[in-house]
């Protein structure tokens, strides 16, 4: 995607339903947003976001709409402001973890963490006076959480939802989230459709039922998970994982069939502990004999270790 196709498909988000919903990227929200500068924050945050990940990210998730807590304020889909600006510990220490996973090179014994955005320095566009940390979104936390813990870097996936927007309850506010009525989901569908043909990626994942209706209108192929909202996050990890399993082993090894059977979870006696037992890989035919092949043995293996639910 060239700098071009991004601000084309920024413009596309300008056209944005009347009433009850907040266009992030174009409007201000006068009482919660530092200034009149905030959109431009968003956009270019957004820029920055969608550059990064063409031509990395092989797994697109598709929510349902943008959040008051997350994309309200960061300008990203299911991205938090909080953890944007290096304030959320748990998200934090992922990304730390990770950096050992993204390519070689001499970092003189020490590489630095994974950021959320790589080369810049995000900013703020809430009021500290309403939320000093910055907003937090519990579905974003979830998401980004289980994602880094099995091994996908940030550029790797890419998060959207099918209705771009935040659509708001007007008796409560801009501070609230309402799901987006049946004219709403259809005025997203252009932007949705457009998005996806920019990021072809080898799996989509529709996160609950209205994503997966919207993408199934467009015609596009999606494994439909649970969403993590509302006492789901427990089964989103245990499906996201086995998508991203299947899906490493199909690209790392060229091609190569893995029949991954056998994946079972169950709690440890820790707190939000889950143990990944049981994996069994009951087939495996590579095409293409390279360290990459291995690659895909080492990512089962380390999801078969124990990791703490976000």
């Amino acid at each position: 995607m060239s700098r071009n196709q991004v601000d084309h498909f920024l413009r596309l988000l300008k056209k944005s339903p009347s009433a009850a919903v907040f266009n992030p990227w174009w409007e201000v929200d006068a009482q919660n947003d530092i200034g009149s500068n905030a959109p431009a924050i968003r956009r270019k945050q957004l820029s920055l976001y969608l550059r990064e990940r063409l031509g990395n990210a092989r797994l697109a998730i598709i929510g349902e709409a943008l959040g008051y807590r997350g994309g309200h304020f960061s300008g990203i889909p299911m991205t938090s402001e909080r953890a944007l600006l290096g304030k959320q510990p748990d998200i934090i220490a992922a990304l730390c973890e990770r950096r050992y996973l993204r390519g070689k090179g001499n970092h003189g014994g020490h590489r630095p963490p994974l950021q959320i955005l790589s080369g810049f320095k995000p900013r703020r566009t809430s009021k500290s006076s309403i939320c000093p940390d910055g907003f937090s979104e519990p579905t974003a936390t979830i998401v980004w959480g289980a994602l880094l813990k099995i091994g996908v870097v940030p550029d790797e996936f890419v998060l959207w939802n099918a209705f771009p927007w935040h659509s708001f309850d007007p008796r409560r506010g801009l501070l609230s989230n309402r799901m987006p009525n049946k004219s709403e989901q259809i005025s997203g569908r252009p932007v949705l459709k457009a998005f996806l043909e920019l990021f072809a990626s080898e799996q989509i994942v529709a996160l609950g039922k209205i994503a997966a209706a919207q993408l199934e209108e467009l015609g596009f192929d999606a494994h439909c998970i649970r969403h993590p909202a509302s006492g789901g996050a427990k089964l989103f990890r245990r499906q996201i994982v086995k998508i991203v399993l299947i899906r490493a082993a199909n690209y790392d090894c060229g091609g190569s069939l893995f029949l991954i059977s056998g994946v079972k979870m169950s709690i440890g006696t820790g707190r939000n502990v889950v143990v990944l037992r049981s994996l069994e890989i009951s087939r495996m035919v590579c095409r293409k004999r390279n360290c990459s092949a291995i690659g895909s043995l080492l990512i089962i293996a380390a999801a078969c270790t124990i990791f703490s639910a976000a």
